[in-house]
């Protein structure tokens, strides 16, 4: 076992003479900076202890990013959450047919959130919902051509592959000329959305009639190929096997090889609160915090690794940074609404630059902001915040 390079703690949990062979084996591999293989994945969730996980996701979260942890100034737009899919998960669509509670916003009343953030200083607009059938491929790209008229700075992220698929599919245009078109509109970067678990095993299960994996994985492949940076999610913790998720893993792995596009891996925890899973139990602590563990340790081609707080919970959230999380989102708005409809900890989740560089910093990590495409804005190492400040 070679461990001069890990920390003393680690050494200790890697000296135990109780530990099992073959997470000694694979622990070794992670110190020699070699790749996993599938088995030794699925193998880390079945033996892994949570502290060795931790310690090792650790190990290479600060040998990739030492203290820091990122975040940007952002809030999202969530067009509707009317949708033609029947996802089983999803809390938060209203079918097409029986849309009494859900939302449908205008291209102006989007633009007057966008003009709400006038004169601060955000960096980011997501734009997500739900699949409306009149908010077409034309609807959108006008949207973002008047977004980028009004705030030519404001970096565009949005729209998941499920979203695109559709435009396009109604659009009659091929994936190449539909996200070309896209990014000519002002379309910057694309969100992890929709990727839920891309074994057709479980998918067929879950949202049988979006998009599939080889589908979502093409869209970030072309968008990848226009120079556009892309991010991953994958939805844990409901019917799927732990080889479901090394499988999942495995396949943005690849892809990144080919690509180099991806920014961050986001695990997305399942969350059972009014929605067609409602019987399945939510995953516990324990199982959120190896997720994280599991993701950093393999997904080796992969910069960052982020944890959703508003999905986690602020708590939470501040334990991921020690198993191998760099990354906590941003502050968002408290416009967001895809995950408080699921049950999660935040049910109004906003938080100010202060509240937020300060649960990074109680977690005993540097808060550093940073652009979408991880450009280092500003370290808050040494900023003392004001009483109002912390209050917002």
């Amino acid at each position: 076992m070679t461990t001069t390079n890990a920390t003393p703690g680690l050494q200790t949990l890697l000296a135990a003479p109780s530990l099992d062979t073959d997470i000694r084996r694979i622990a070794d591999k992670i110190l020699q900076e070699e790749r996993l293989t599938q088995e030794d994945g699925i193998t880390l969730f079945e033996k892994g202890d949570i502290g060795l996980l931790g310690a090792l996701a650790n190990h290479v979260r600060e040998r990739k990013h030492g203290n820091k942890t990122y975040f940007n100034r952002n809030f999202h737009i969530e067009p509707t959450n009317v949708c033609v899919f029947t996802c089983k998960f999803c809390s938060y669509s209203r079918l097409y047919k029986n849309r009494e509670e859900g939302w449908e916003l205008s291209i102006d009343e989007m633009l007057d959130i966008v003009k709400k953030y006038d004169g601060q200083p955000v960096t980011e607009v997501h734009i997500v919902g739900g699949v409306h059938p009149k908010m077409n491929l034309d609807f959108f790209m006008d949207l973002m051509r008047r977004i980028k008229a009004h705030r030519p700075d404001l970096h565009i992220k949005g729209f998941t592959p499920v979203e695109l698929d559709y435009m396009f599919r109604k659009a009659k245009v091929s994936v190449e000329e539909g996200m070309r078109m896209m990014h000519e509109a002002g379309l910057q970067s694309l969100p992890g959305g929709g990727a839920e678990i891309f074994h057709p095993d479980i998918r067929t299960q879950i949202c049988h009639d979006k998009v599939d994996a080889e589908g979502w994985l093409h869209i970030h492949k072309t968008a990848h190929s226009m120079g556009m940076v892309t991010n991953a999610t994958m939805l844990y913790g409901h019917i799927e096997q732990y080889w479901h998720r090394v499988d999942h893993m495995e396949r943005l792995r690849q892809l990144q090889d080919e690509t180099h596009g991806f920014n961050t891996f986001i695990p997305l925890k399942f969350r059972n609160k009014d929605n067609e899973m409602a019987h399945i139990p939510e995953s516990t602590i324990i199982e959120d915090l190896k997720m994280y563990a599991v993701g950093r340790l393999y997904m080796d081609n992969f910069p960052h690794i982020k944890a959703y707080w508003p999905m986690l919970g602020r708590n939470t959230a501040q334990l991921t940074l020690s198993f191998g999380v760099n990354d906590l989102d941003g502050t968002i708005d408290d416009t967001t609404k895809i995950y408080s409809m699921a049950g999660s900890e935040e049910q109004s989740p906003s938080m100010n630059t202060a509240q937020l560089a300060m649960l990074i910093k109680q977690a005993g990590r540097t808060p550093v902001e940073r652009d979408t495409v991880y450009n280092e804005v500003k370290d808050y190492s040494g900023v003392v915040f004001s009483e109002e400040e912390l209050a917002g």
